[in-house]
């Protein structure tokens, strides 16, 4: 069973993609530091204890951080790794402009910690957890991956940037490399069981969370940052992906690493957008409630419209998103309701 390291994957995607590893037969080794994280029984990360319980396997799990750099030597000293899923990293857009040298720090000096490391102990095969923010304000629409990157409007996309050319040079200047850079765009929705999903750490950074959180009843009203957009209905359109499809793009991306393929980037959408509102009437009809929703000014940053064309991850990876905006949001409420406090109090 090949071994793949997967850094931290305790959170919302990496969880999810633990589990798929798991049932395409992967041996995943996670390793996170609880930054986005809830701790359960035996120190296990609750959302992973869980993902043992789904799959019926164990999880091999430690507590680190990517930034200390003994730890992640005596990590590749006593495993043999066949490649590296890279999703550890700080991810708030509003908290990156506030905080930028944390986002840096961790983000870039992590990264190239661990490629430093994986350099040492001959592991040259990455899938690197990228986003659609690179691409910065859209020039076209769908975006494909030959639309320039760069023009990020924030640090936390900067670092997604900045990164994805660190390990674009690493494959050129070695090419016995081989790199898969993912452009996520926006996912949401939960596992069909209920039993794992995203659990945002005090008020939720993205949109559905918020909106679930709404429908539960824990927030009275969603915040709508502007509806003066030059979109349908005025309000921000997104990509929003089913989470399960985004964690099984992880593992067409594993495969390709096997070809030999130097760095490659794909988009990870579905080439349908969404607006604001036409995300909450759809979340009004998977729960049955009504989510009250105030207008207020735009968000420093955002773009109006950011949708992808999904068409080469197609092409080269047979990967499509399979799953449909109604079973996103029914499996997002199934979540909520089974878990109205995440992975805080046990369901």
């Amino acid at each position: 069973m090949e071994k793949v390291l997967v850094t931290g994957g305790a959170g919302y995607i990496g969880s999810h993609t633990v589990l798929e590893l798991l049932e395409a037969g992967y041996s995943p080794v996670v390793i996170d530091n609880f930054h986005n994280a809830i701790r359960g029984e035996d120190s296990m990360p609750e959302s992973l204890r869980r993902v043992q319980e789904l799959t019926g396997r164990s999880v091999e799990f430690e507590e680190m951080d990517i930034l200390d750099q003994a730890a992640l030597q005596h990590l590749f000293k006593k495993h043999s790794f066949k490649a590296v899923i890279h999703f550890a990293g700080l991810k708030a857009v509003g908290e990156s402009v506030q905080k930028p040298l944390d986002y840096y720090r961790v983000n870039l000096t992590g990264t190239i910690q661990l490629l430093e490391i994986m350099r040492a102990h001959g592991v040259k095969n990455l899938v690197f957890s990228s986003s659609a923010t690179v691409y910065g304000n859209p020039q076209y629409l769908p975006l494909d991956e030959a639309h320039p990157t760069g023009g990020c409007t924030n640090p936390y996309g900067k670092s997604k940037f900045f990164i994805e050319e660190m390990i674009r040079d690493l494959c050129r200047a070695d090419t016995a490399w081989n790199a898969v850079l993912l452009r996520y765009f926006n996912p949401i929705g939960a596992h069909a069981s209920g039993r794992i999903g995203e659990d945002p750490q005090g008020i939720p950074n993205n949109l559905m969370p918020y909106v679930s959180q709404v429908a539960i009843g824990r927030r009275e009203a969603l915040n709508v940052f502007g509806d003066d957009y030059a979109t349908e209905d005025g309000t921000g359109v997104r990509d929003y992906i089913h989470v399960v499809d985004l964690a099984k793009g992880h593992i067409a991306a594993l495969k390709k690493l096997k070809e030999q393929c130097g760095c490659r980037t794909y988009n990870l959408g579905t080439g349908t957008g969404y607006s604001v509102l036409q995300m909450v009437q759809a979340m009004e009809k998977a729960s049955g409630k009504k989510i009250p929703y105030k207008v207020v000014a735009r968000r420093e940053g955002d773009v109006a419209a950011c949708y992808a064309n999904p068409s080469l991850a197609h092409e080269e990876l047979g990967w499509t998103a399979a799953l449909g905006l109604d079973r996103m949001c029914e499996d997002l409420w199934r979540w909520q309701k089974q878990n109205p406090s995440g992975f805080g109090a046990q369901a």
